[in-house]
């Protein structure tokens, strides 16, 4: 089955600028995954329900506004869980309406943890790593209107790929 996962993309310089720093702390994954802000984690969906999300994704695009997204400083999961990232400090609560209206009908998902928006930086690396993460971004500041979001596809050989653009039209 495909997995999929909905995300708000986290554009330019700054998205080049932070995958390139993930790659230099040794993440293997960071080439395949695009810099972004999550909204629905993976999820295998079967390729006859595809059809089913897609609608859902395009009634909540059109539901909901545009809004500001303002990142600054650093984060971290731990000891919960190794992960250091960019704090959402302004458009939390756009993030999290969108990210609530997604997960319905065909897209409800269980969620492992409660939902905090945020742009992985680093994730499953050692202490020293992920210590340096935190302090090193620590001044990383950008500010950018989210008026869209992004369906990706999962494949092993080339990691996410976006498939749809959802804009915001509430």
């Amino acid at each position: 089955m495909p997995t999929i996962g909905v995300s708000i993309a986290v554009p330019e310089p700054w998205a080049q600028q932070l995958q390139r720093y993930r790659e230099e702390l040794g993440d293997q994954t960071a080439r395949r995954i695009p810099t972004h802000i999550t909204l629905i984690p993976p999820l295998e969906v079967a390729p006859a329900d595809l059809e089913v999300v897609t609608a859902q994704l395009r009634r909540v695009a059109e539901a909901h506004p545009p809004f500001r997204i303002h990142l600054r400083g650093t984060g971290t999961f731990r000891p919960t869980s190794p992960v250091v990232f960019v704090a959402v400090v302004e458009g939390i609560s756009g993030c999290e309406r969108l990210a609530a209206g997604l997960r319905q009908g065909p897209l409800a998902v269980d969620l492992t943890f409660p939902y905090h928006p945020h742009v992985t930086i680093a994730h499953d690396l050692d202490d020293e790593a992920l210590d340096r993460a935190f302090t090193e971004q620590a001044d990383f500041e950008c500010a950018f209107d989210c008026d869209h979001f992004w369906l990706y596809h999962h494949s092993a050989e080339r990691g996410w790929e976006p498939q749809a653009r959802f804009d915001l039209r509430g």
